[in-house]
Parts: structure tokens; C-alpha cells; sequence
């Protein structure tokens, strides 16, 4: 497909302190329209810190951050509340709630930011639910009746519920088996394709970066120490990259994409 280069988020200089823990020290990056954005980093860097300052669960201490041409610095409620509709969000676990069945969970956000009637809502939660590849008798099922797979694809097609621009994803792939995971990454760029989304997530998965993954950010030592396509990335000579990326068993499973800059 062809990429656009419209600029969707764009943190500049972020600065995060939990206390006197600084976690964030001049964070910045971009990420474009219809791309797959990665988000990687050693234990600890504020990936997932990071991941909810986009999407204001938490505040930077300082610098800018602005999504969908918004300035989340001193957003007003209002505004903010209108900006939430365009995105959907994928927590590692799901983070579905239990008492709740697949379809009701679905149905929360359109319950919440839109007035359209039972039978609509009925309508949208089903075709969501076909949207992320799981059959319909599983609306009525509760998240305690699901696999692994299936409770990632449910809470998928919540996270696409409201029909979002934006979709963050914090390790999407991780708890599945390979050949579940490797589903998964397809599901993802399908749904890219098809809906003109653009996608940012948190992995560690070496399959899903680099089969998927567009562009990426990497994390360590409170900075990006490095950004750009994976080909940007592996000219990295930061010591986390050469650790993640450039170790024996990356370059005897993954070949010449690995030994393209080593």
C-alpha cells in the first residue's frame, strides 16, 4: 500500500519523573498516517508510560504532545472527550470486564459516546465480532469462557467499536502460541488495510517486527536511541539494539535481514 506522510502523533521532548524517578528525558517521535508503529525497549524504559501519555491516562512533566493535530498539554474536557472516540486501545491482558459478556463489553463506548439506537448497537457489536474473526455465538459468551486468542480478538473488536483512526495495541501478541500470534500480526495488517487505520504498538515479538511493523521507536536510557524502518534501526550501534536485535539467535533465525548493516 502507499504510505502517506501525514504525521498522526508526534511527542516532542517529553519528560516523565515518577518522583524522583526520571523515566522519560526528551522523548521524541513521529508516527504517520495508515503505518504500523512499534514501540520497543528495554525493561523499564516507559514504553507503556509513554503509550498512555497518547492517550491521556498520564500527564508528561514536560514537552508537547499532539495526536490527530490535538495538544494534549491543557486539553479542555470537552475537547478531550471528543478526541477518546478516535482511538481504541488493545491492553496486554484484554482488560475486559468479567462480568460483562462479550458482546455488552463491545457495546460499552457506542452505550457511552453515541445515542443510536439498541438495534443499531446490536448491529454494530455483531459485525465487530465478524470483523476480528470470531464467530457470533461468542457475543453471548463471557470472557471466563474464551482462550487466550479469543479474549485478544474480543477485546479487538472493542477497541474498534467506536470505528477509530487510531489504534494502540500493548503487546498484542504475547500469551499466544506462535501459530496464534503469527494469526494475530495478519489480523492486524488486514485490518490496517481494510479500515485505514493507523496502528501503534508496544512489542517484544522479534516475528511481529519484522514481518509488520512499518517504522518503530526504540527506548533505552530515558531517550529514542533510535527510529525509522528497521533498516534505520540496525545501523543502530546502541547497546540495547545490538543486544535485541544483532544476538546469534536473531541472526541465525532471521538471516540477511539482520546482517543487512551488522
Amino acid at each position: 500500500m502507499t504510505k502517506e506522510t501525514t504525521v498522526v502523533i508526534e511527542a516532542k521532548n517529553i519528560v516523565t519523573k515518577f518522583g524522583e524517578r526520571t523515566i522519560h528525558d526528551g522523548v521524541s517521535l513521529t508516527v504517520k498516517k495508515n503505518e504500523i508503529f512499534g514501540i520497543l525497549g528495554e525493561s523499564g524504559a516507559g514504553k507503556s508510560v509513554l503509550m498512555k501519555e497518547m492517550i491521556m491516562l498520564l500527564e508528561p512533566n514536560a514537552g508537547e504532545m499532539m495526536v490527530l493535530g490535538h495538544r494534549l498539554n491543557g486539553i479542555g474536557y470537552k475537547e478531550a472527550q471528543e478526541l477518546r472516540r478516535e482511538w481504541g486501545v488493545l491492553f496486554q491482558f484484554g482488560a475486559l470486564y468479567s462480568s460483562m459478556t462479550i458482546a455488552e463489553n463491545i457495546e460499552v463506548q457506542l452505550k457511552e459516546y453515541t445515542d443510536i439506537s439498541k438495534e443499531m448497537r446490536d448491529m454494530l457489536v455483531r459485525s465487530k465480532i465478524a470483523l476480528v474473526g470470531l464467530d457470533a455465538h461468542v457475543g453471548a459468551l463471557y470472557p471466563s469462557e474464551l482462550s487466550g486468542g479469543m479474549i485478544k480478538r474480543a477485546a479487538l473488536a472493542r477497541a474498534l467499536a467506536m470505528e477509530p483512526k487510531l489504534l494502540f495495541l500493548d503487546e498484542p501478541t504475547s500469551g499466544l502460541d506462535p501459530v496464534g500470534a503469527r494469526n494475530f500480526d495478519k489480523l492486524i495488517v488486514d485490518l490496517r488495510d481494510m479500515l485505514g487505520i493507523t496502528v501503534v504498538m508496544i512489542t517484544h515479538d522479534l516475528d511481529s517486527i519484522f514481518s509488520i511493523v512499518d517504522r518503530m521507536a526504540v527506548l533505552a536510557d530515558k531517550h529514542v536511541v533510535a527510529e525509522g524502518t528497521l533498516e534505520n534501526v540496525l545501523q543502530s550501534q546502541h547497546p540495547f539494539v545490538e543486544e535485541f536485535f544483532k544476538n546469534e539467535y536473531t541472526k541465525e533465525k532471521y538471516g540477511d535481514k539482520v546482517m543487512i548493516n551488522v
